[in-house]
């Protein structure tokens, strides 16, 4: 998969760990992977209260749905990022910066009021695209 991280001067450059735009040459499998928690495999929640651990987790569920799919999260070219406190902007993009290099993909952040369960932090799901 030939994956381009767009920038442009008429934007203002990214403060975190994603890209303006992301371009892909659309020959591959499209994958979309559901949001991802810090549910570990056996059911427990990681690092309850410690948002690098939950986003450390979280990382690393998105990458198992990718591996399962046959890509790796090069792969990956879009990222929706839910979390329960924006103050956490910077913690959690010290983070993504250990699984995400360039080209970055495409991503949004919102703040949201509740997730699925209380103990959770973040949430993301992912849009790779897989040749």
């Amino acid at each position: 998969m030939a994956k381009t991280q767009v920038s442009t001067t008429a934007l203002h450059t990214p403060n975190g760990v994603f890209s303006q735009a992301t371009t892909v040459e659309a020959s591959g499998r499209l994958v979309f992977v559901s949001g991802m928690t810090a549910r570990r495999p056996d059911g427990s929640i990681a690092g309850v209260g410690d948002i690098r651990e939950q986003t450390r987790q979280v990382c690393e569920n998105v990458r198992s749905a990718v591996v399962a799919a046959g890509g790796t999260l090069a792969d990956v070219c879009r990222v929706d990022v839910y979390v329960r406190n924006m103050e956490d902007f910077a913690k959690i993009h010290e983070i993504r910066a250990q699984y995400f290099t360039e080209p970055l993909p495409a991503s949004t952040m919102v703040e949201v009021s509740k997730l699925a369960h209380p103990d959770y932090l973040i949430e993301i799901n992912a849009i790779a695209v897989i040749s």
